[in-house]
């Protein structure tokens, strides 16, 4: 029995040591309390908002434009606005009166000479050296230097042939063309063609008195009794004889393709090789079809 105490006793203490074993591995094993984070300050959490804060909206802000005042800084501008001053002015302008109106009368000496260099020699400018007691004056050159009725007659008359006048190029120079034109319309002096979408004036003509005639009512008469066709049934004439109208297209026939027969070229015969048999053989060729 001695043998199975000391067995029995040895189980025993293996059965408490590896107990102990296992209670000090899930000690082990046992998760730590993990320590607490520290709060985020104020000034980070403040400092992230500003940077995802959305910008203010602007406005809608309306900025008045610079008035048409002539002040350009480019010298070809300031020449632009003397040509246009000196076209709506009709009258000579000194070059101290140009500088004033574009507000240069106090800009250095070189640019004014430069703006009166390039006025002298605009193909738009007239320079007289004698104007305003030999200081020298501007004035606008128009396409035609009229500006009066009279001027307008007397250049019609002038012409050697009887080619018309475009009012457009009359306006260049002379702003109340118009109302002179449809003046002189009215007593008989012009003929004027019009625009048909304004009704305004063209193209005149001088309407020579001398060129009129009277004409008999006999003649008169005739010339009402002949009767025109009407417009349907002059234009089926027109086609009937073979001329198209100019607003129709004219539809071209197509002149059919003859096809040409190909003919069957003759068989070339043979090389003739039994000589010897020329006056024993037949010829029967002409039985060919």
């Amino acid at each position: 029995m001695s043998y199975l105490d000391n067995q029995i006793n040895a189980f025993k203490s293996n059965l408490t040591s590896s107990s102990t074993k296992l209670s000090n591995k899930r000690t082990a094993a046992a998760p730590t309390t993990s320590t607490p984070s520290p709060a985020p300050s104020h000034a980070s959490v403040s400092s992230k908002n500003d940077l995802k804060r959305k910008r203010p909206e602007q406005a809608n802000v309306v900025y008045s434009q610079p008035a048409d005042t002539g002040t350009g800084k480019n010298v070809m501008t300031q020449i632009t606005y003397a040509v246009d001053y000196l076209k709506g002015k009709g009258t000579p302008q000194t070059l101290q009166d140009l500088l004033s109106y574009l507000s240069l009368q106090y800009r250095e000496d070189d640019y004014k000479r430069t703006i009166g260099t390039i006025l002298k020699n605009h193909e738009k400018i007239s320079f007289d050296r004698t104007g305003a007691d030999g200081v020298g004056t501007f004035s606008f050159r128009p396409i035609h230097n009229i500006r009066s009725p009279s001027q307008l007659l007397g250049h019609l008359q002038s012409q050697p042939t009887a080619q018309g006048l475009n009012v457009r190029a009359l306006r260049d120079g002379w702003p109340g063309a118009e109302d002179a034109i449809n003046l002189l319309e009215s007593q008989g002096k012009l003929l004027v063609t019009r625009n048909k979408k304004d009704d305004h004036a063209k193209m005149v003509w001088p309407n020579d008195p001398s060129l009129r005639f009277d004409i008999d009512d006999e003649f008169k008469t005739m010339w009402h009794k002949v009767r025109l066709p009407e417009a349907g049934a002059l234009a089926e004439e027109l086609e009937r004889e073979g001329l198209t109208p100019t607003n129709k297209s004219r539809v071209v026939r197509a002149k059919p393709i003859k096809q040409e027969k190909k003919t069957k070229k003759p068989r070339k015969s043979g090389k003739t090789t039994n000589t010897h048999m020329v006056g024993v053989l037949r010829d029967y060729s002409h039985l060919k079809k």
